[in-house]
């Protein structure tokens, strides 16, 4: 009984966990498109695509840490 619900709740999560790394994906990358085209960059600009990244990068070992993939 309690078995079951762990299941469906850790697939619910890892759904979540995937829509989140997508989009954080997506900001990161339009940050680093920022990034690329600003012809002088401000350390405030810098800073965001770093943190960005650093974000993406965190949900990423955790979905590779719970073994999450796309093809369920």
């Amino acid at each position: 009984m309690f078995f079951r619900r762990k299941g469906r709740l850790r697939k619910e999560y890892d759904e979540k966990l995937l829509i989140q790394l997508n989009r954080l994906k997506e900001h990161w990358q339009q940050e680093k498109q920022l990034l690329e085209k600003s012809f002088d960059p401000s350390e405030e600009v810098i800073c965001q695509t770093k943190i960005a990244e650093v974000k993406y990068i965190f949900l990423l070992r955790e979905a590779k840490q719970r073994h999450v993939t796309l093809l369920r």
